[in-house]
């Protein structure tokens, strides 16, 4: 069985930084992608960044130059550095780890989400 554990979420005042870390544990072989999505209240789930294991990273318009994904391929653990956050930044975080290779196949999976609440 596989869990992602996310952390770091929290208040922030806007123009502030906070990093978000999400650590899968479980018997896994490999992950190809890890990523963080998020879903401001009353609003779809959408895509924020993610990142392959070969590096490759991929960002949503409106966080590019703002926040940046990075990964710890011993760990399982991806991370997302957020700086200079905006009340549009307020939403639940959430954690994705797609194509997770285990003995028995390949799945994805989700975290709990995190709050990111930015005010002042």
């Amino acid at each position: 069985q596989v869990q992602l554990v996310e952390s770091g979420g929290g208040l922030v005042q806007p123009g502030g930084s906070l990093r978000l870390s999400c650590a899968a544990s479980g018997s896994i072989f490999s992950i190809y992608v890890m990523g963080w999505y998020r879903q401001a209240l009353g609003k779809q789930r959408e895509l924020v960044a993610t990142i392959t294991s070969g590096g490759s990273t991929n960002y949503a318009d409106a966080v590019k130059g703002q926040f940046t994904i990075s990964r710890d391929h011993a760990k399982n653990t991806v991370y997302l550095r957020m700086n200079s956050l905006k009340p549009e930044d307020t939403a639940v975080y959430y954690c994705n780890a797609e194509a997770v290779i285990l003995s028995d196949g390949e799945y994805d999976y989700w975290g709990q989400g995190t709050q990111v609440t930015v005010s002042s």
